[in-house]
């Protein structure tokens, strides 16, 4: 049985309605003995870390829509270090996925970029592993992400809609960061301090989660893939500002949706955590922000650091505040690779840094 509901109704009626002549005659034969494509069109890539079992059912659910089964569409699973697990094999096992391992935990775009490498697909999907998608979310993805690039050629990264699991709308694009907006938003709900309220229907949006992201293999091509100075956090917000400056547009289509059931907004942020948000804050603003605004912003992480460290009592928390002050020192100063170092170690001395891990080990 899974270990998370079905979410209730993720999409709407007719998911299928919309599709392609060729994706609806896939979705709709029962029987075909045509011979499998040599190349899938599109390749979801999902990273793993300690999600064995959520990783699994996703993969599984996904496996069993029509675009793997004839194989239009394939999952590349990355995991970044989580151990062993009952799942391994199975995963392994199951046609349509291809399962890549690493001995250390690299972060999240990094894992990313290992699964864009590996994938074969015109179109790449990035999903969490904490998402429910109905059948035929993967038809109806691929369709909406075709129909849209011919009606606008220079679409280069689509963003699909998301759903909290009592079936609201969840927020998920935002506008680009800058030092007011980064302030002023600090007093908002954190549900909203990344993201804005958006108007129904699709458009075009300055960027959209990586958490459900769909990108085109030519506009990856062109500005390059997510950049691994970034551990977790804002690399989807560089990668759609990259591919605005580079003449692509980034679009959200909420028609094609599924639910995402534990963004960070829902969940206890550790300290560990909490310095990972500040380190990719700080990477974002000192790639894009002037170096006045950079030395600001420092100043206020700093600033709000040591007054929680003057009243932590717990030492672990101590230790990560006193991570986080020279953290963000080193990124202000440019010394990008000596921070992301102190980042890996930091995270490396605690058994689970995000307050994720499986129920039940192998």
């Amino acid at each position: 049985m899974d270990s998370l509901g079905d979410g209730g109704t993720i999409q709407s009626q007719g998911v299928h309605s919309g599709l392609s002549p060729e994706f609806r005659r896939i979705v709709t034969s029962e029987i075909t003995n045509e011979p499998k494509p040599a190349v899938p069109r599109l390749s979801v890539v999902v990273v793993n870390y300690r999600q064995w079992d959520q990783t699994a059912r996703l993969a599984r659910r996904l496996c069993q829509g029509q675009l793997v089964r004839h194989g239009h569409a394939e999952v590349v699973i990355v995991d970044n270090h989580s151990g062993q697990h009952r799942r391994v094999q199975q995963l392994r096992r199951k046609d349509g996925i291809s399962l890549r391992r690493y001995g250390f935990n690299h972060g999240f775009a990094k894992a990313v970029n290992e699964g864009i490498r590996l994938g074969r697909g015109e179109w790449v999907l990035l999903l969490n592993p904490d998402m429910t998608a109905l059948p035929g979310f993967l038809d109806a993805a691929l369709s909406a992400a075709e129909r849209l690039a011919a009606e606008e050629p220079r679409v280069g990264i689509i963003g699909l809609g998301l759903l909290d699991p009592e079936g609201t709308a969840q927020r998920s694009t935002g506008p680009f960061p800058t030092l007011f907006n980064t302030i002023w938003r600090k007093i908002l709900p954190r549900s909203m301090r990344k993201y804005h309220l958006r108007m129904p229907g699709r458009q075009s949006v300055p960027w959209t989660s990586g958490c459900c992201l769909m990108v085109h293999k030519a506009c990856l091509e062109d500005i390059g893939r997510l950049d691994d100075d970034f551990f977790l956090y804002y690399e989807d917000v560089d990668l759609c500002l990259r591919a605005w400056k580079k003449g692509w547009q980034v679009w959200h289509e909420p028609a094609v949706c599924l639910t995402h059931h534990t963004p960070l907004h829902r969940r206890k942020v550790p300290s560990h955590l909490l310095t990972v948000t500040r380190h990719a804050l700080m990477l974002y603003a000192r790639k894009h922000w002037s170096p006045w605004q950079v030395g600001v912003l420092a100043t206020i992480i700093k600033v709000e650091a040591s007054v929680k460290r003057w009243l932590a009592r717990d030492m672990v928390e101590k230790n990560s505040l006193d991570c986080q002050i020279a953290i963000t020192t080193l990124i202000s100063r440019g010394e990008i690779k000596v921070a992301r170092k102190m980042l890996d170690n930091l995270l490396m001395s605690s058994p689970s840094p995000y307050l994720r891990d499986d129920a039940r080990a192998a």
